[in-house]
């Protein structure tokens, strides 16, 4: 699975490692988050989110 990164902050979404804080379990692809998914750091959407 690829990881994402944010282009307005920075923050890198692992699907490997999910989103904790947030309850998004390991193993979640990017394409899978839930819908009104934000990035966890600045409120991006996941559409300012890059392949990296």
């Amino acid at each position: 699975m690829d990881s994402y990164q944010c282009m307005i902050c920075g923050h890198i979404y692992d699907p490997g490692k999910g989103e904790p804080s947030m309850n998004i379990l390991a193993g979640t692809d990017f394409k899978d988050l839930p819908s009104g998914w934000r990035c966890p750091v600045c409120q991006a959407t996941p559409d300012k989110f890059r392949i990296v």
